[in-house]
């Protein structure tokens, strides 16, 4: 489940999974998979702290909030609107609440999903940008400093809520724990991945 966490520049906003069985993160209204972020944030990771670059990374951008679709609606099976209807069409909510873990294994499905986005979204590079000392961060509009840019990993980290199955972690995602315990990037310092 998305979570709100705090920006500088919109409040609360939500970023999270948002079906347990695909690896796609929102922001909002951007959508990428959990590879493509956590790939983008191990290369930020091994980058020189004193090299903090402009770059982006891929994902998908949907505008009307009515083609999102409602989460809460598709989770309770009332309401199948919109991407996220289409997606729990595909893969419903688990019977049983105890099932409701996040798969390791989403990343099997990110074929079904492209063909389930692009009925709604539009392409996107999404531009990631931080300043020198690492202590604002930039995606797209949404500003975070670095507390609550730490908070969006760590909840991909944990598996967001409610957790990976089993506790066991993506390859990807131990990947990028890696990659920022060995940092030197002030981006990545004081984060905490246990």
């Amino acid at each position: 489940m998305p979570l709100t966490f705090n920006s500088l520049s919109h409040g609360k906003v939500a970023f999270g999974f948002f079906n347990i069985e695909s690896d796609m993160l929102l922001l909002e209204h951007y959508f990428f998979f959990s590879t493509v972020f956590c790939e983008h944030m191990s290369r930020i990771a091994e980058q020189p702290e004193d090299e903090p670059i402009p770059t982006s990374y891929p994902g998908y951008t949907i505008d009307n909030p009515e083609d999102i679709g409602d989460l809460m609606g598709a989770i309770h099976g009332t309401r199948y609107t919109g991407f996220i209807g289409d997606l729990y069409r595909r893969f419903p909510f688990p019977e049983d609440p105890a099932d409701f873990k996040q798969n390791p294994k989403g990343t099997r499905s990110q074929d079904i999903v492209k063909t389930l986005i692009k009925n709604y979204a539009r392409h996107a590079e999404i531009p990631f940008v931080h300043n020198q000392n690492g202590s604002e961060i930039t995606i797209d509009e949404y500003r975070f400093d670095r507390t609550s840019f730490h908070q969006l990993i760590e909840y991909v980290w944990k598996g967001g809520y409610p957790r990976w199955k089993d506790g066991i972690r993506p390859d990807h995602v131990i990947h990028m724990k890696n990659c920022i315990s060995q940092s030197r990037n002030k981006l990545f310092e004081g984060i905490a991945l246990n």
